[in-house]
């Protein structure tokens, strides 16, 4: 497939790295000379510097042969702009990025329909939702949902006191043999690699687990990890969009604080939350959070603007002993150490975004995609094609690629592992995990 990238921020960037993996052609447009530089040294892909929305650098772009445009630059009204300019010159799919939720409006004088958009990406609303869903379970680093919910991919690190340490995949899978679960990909000293049987958990392994829901509880408690209560007294620090809608998600059956520093947004937000106390003040100020009883939470959320500030609230609240920490990050680069200094999960709006496009431009076999924040891989919701290769053999006779594993298969009602002798049948959903070099084969033996 031929795609446009309009914008080389970090969505864009990791958008066109993470296609570019998968033999798509590419061409991005950056307007930032240190950006487009950037991209034209380390990636395998076409750069061009100048503006997105210029008729003459879209045309040096070859638009008229695009397949689709995905426009991701800071400026909603760039955006906005240049997916209307690909449909005049008959661009099939576009996609953009906007940060401000107004154009979601259905009743939107120019909504998405009118401005002929196929995806309009609002990342703050996203980042929400991934927020929410780390509350629900509160001894996991990550998680993601497939299948409506039905299956759930977590992530959790591994320390001494687990009762599965120094066992391998064979003899955890035999110990718990009632339980629907597989290890999928284990992080070991920043190295990500895709399970075999005899691989042995050690301390200190970040692992990914793929689980049906009903038994996700079980699995936990089975690697030492005991999920919180419901829980109902909640701190956010930031007042921004993402913070705005978070709350919004969560005051109806919750109990919420939201600390805010600029004295117009916290106005705003006191007139348009409905149950939310909203606090002005520095969430960064021990003796205004001591006031407001952060001691009595149970969460505390971080998701202001600035990355540094967010790491140190959080880090703050940690040593008020806050049972649940999250904060959200857009710098990649720190990703790394923030298990390591004691933040127990994050989100990433940057992420998250490439994450909402990938799905799009992989729609059709691929209903859904996810990639883990710090680790080379991508987890994978997939349904077979008739007539499709993986459904002609049993899976012990396929030469599926190396750097892939199948976790869970959802057939009608059933959910189960697969093993050697599962036979996939048209219309399966297949939970799988793989490395980017595996995904173009993947997608072969599910066409």
């Amino acid at each position: 497939m031929y795609i446009i990238i309009i914008g080389a921020g970090d969505v864009g960037y990791n958008l066109a790295k993470q296609l570019s993996r998968e033999d798509h052609d590419i061409i991005v447009i950056e307007k930032n000379r240190d950006k487009h530089m950037r991209v034209a040294e380390s990636l395998d892909v076409q750069a061009i510097c100048g503006n997105g929305v210029s008729y003459s650098v879209l045309e040096q772009a070859d638009i008229k042969n695009a397949d689709m445009l995905v426009a991701v630059t800071t400026s909603d009204e760039v955006n906005l702009l240049a997916v209307l300019i690909a449909k005049e010159y008959g661009v099939g799919k576009t996609v953009a990025r906007v940060k401000n939720s107004e154009f979601l409006r259905a009743d939107a004088p120019l909504n998405p329909d009118k401005f002929k958009i196929d995806l309009l990406i609002h990342p703050e609303s996203v980042a929400a939702d991934a927020a929410i869903r780390l509350l629900e379970h509160t001894s996991v680093s990550h998680v993601i949902e497939f299948e409506d919910g039905s299956i759930n991919l977590i992530g959790i690190e591994l320390d001494a006191k687990c009762p599965l340490i120094h066992k391998t995949l064979i003899e955890i899978g035999r110990e718990l043999s009632e339980l629907v679960f597989r290890v999928i990909a284990i992080q070991r000293h920043d190295l990500t690699r895709i399970p075999t049987g005899s691989d042995e958990l050690l301390p200190g392994d970040r692992i990914f687990i793929a689980a049906k829901k009903e038994s996700l509880s079980r699995v936990l408690q089975a690697f030492g990890k005991e999920e919180m209560k419901k829980i109902q007294y909640i701190m956010i620090m930031g007042g921004g969009q993402t913070g705005y809608v978070l709350a919004r998600g969560l005051e109806n059956d919750r109990d919420v604080k939201l600390i805010e520093l600029d004295q117009k947004k916290a106005t705003f937000l006191g007139e348009n939350l409905k149950k939310t106390l909203v606090i002005h003040g520095d969430g960064r100020d021990l003796n205004l959070l001591a006031l407001e009883g952060i001691t009595d939470m149970e969460a505390f959320i971080a998701v202001t603007g600035d990355d540094e500030t967010n790491i140190i609230s959080c880090l703050m609240a940690k040593h008020l002993k806050v049972p649940r920490i999250i904060a959200m990050i857009n710098k990649m680069n720190y990703t790394p150490i923030l298990h390591t200094i004691g933040i127990d999960a994050y989100i990433s709006k940057q992420m998250l975004t490439v994450d909402a496009i990938l799905k799009f431009i992989r729609k059709g076999e691929i209903v859904s995609v996810a990639s883990l924040p710090g680790i080379t891989a991508e987890a994978l919701e997939m349904i077979p094609k008739k007539g499709s290769k993986i459904t002609r053999k049993p899976l012990s006779k396929l030469k599926l690629p190396n750097n892939a594993i199948l976790g869970v298969v959802m057939r009608g009602e059933e959910v189960f592992i697969p093993v050697g002798d599962t036979h996939i049948q048209t219309g399966d959903r297949v939970v799988l995990f793989a490395l980017p070099s595996a995904i173009r084969e993947l997608e072969n033996f599910f066409n």
